[in-house]
C-alpha cells in the first residue's frame, strides 16, 4: 500500500541544510554572463550569437537562484537589522539579472552593474562571517 501513498518533493540549496553559503557562485555565473555578452558582442556568427544568448540567460537565471538562496537562507533578521539595505540591494539585483536587465538585454553594462550589485551583497556577507 505504501506504494500508493503521496510523496513529498521537497527543493532546496541543501537538503541538510549544509551551512556552506557564498556569493561567490552568483560572481562566478554574473561573470559567465558578462563574458557571453561580450562574445556576442564580438562574433559575426549567426548560430554562435545564438549559443551565446542561451549561455547569457541560463546563467542569468542561475545569478538569480544563487542570490535567492542567500537571501532567504542566509541573511537572517539580524542581518537586515543591521544592513537595512540589503532587501532592497537584493530586489536590485535580481532584477538585474531578470528580464529587465541581463536576461532582457545583451549591454555589458548591464551585467557591470549586476556584478557591482553582488560585490556590495558578498561585502555584506563576509562583515557577517566576521560578527
Amino acid at each position: 500500500m505504501k506504494f500508493f501513498e503521496k510523496t513529498v518533493v521537497a527543493l532546496a540549496h541543501c537538503d541538510l541544510p549544509c551551512g556552506v553559503y557564498d556569493p561567490a557562485q552568483a560572481k562566478l555565473e554574473a561573470q559567465s554572463v558578462k563574458a557571453a555578452m561580450e562574445k556576442y558582442a564580438a562574433s559575426t556568427d549567426a548560430d554562435f550569437k545564438s549559443r551565446a544568448v542561451a549561455v547569457k540567460e541560463e546563467r542569468s537565471e542561475m545569478v538569480k537562484h544563487h542570490l535567492w538562496v542567500l537571501w532567504t537562507d542566509y541573511f537572517k533578521p539580524n542581518h537586515f537589522e543591521a544592513y537595512p539595505q540589503l532587501h532592497v540591494l537584493f530586489n536590485e539585483a535580481t532584477k538585474l539579472a531578470g528580464a529587465g536587465g541581463t536576461k532582457g538585454t545583451n549591454d555589458v553594462a548591464v551585467a557591470e552593474k549586476l556584478l557591482a550589485k553582488i560585490e556590495e551583497i558578498s561585502e555584506i556577507f563576509w562583515a557577517t562571517k566576521k560578527a
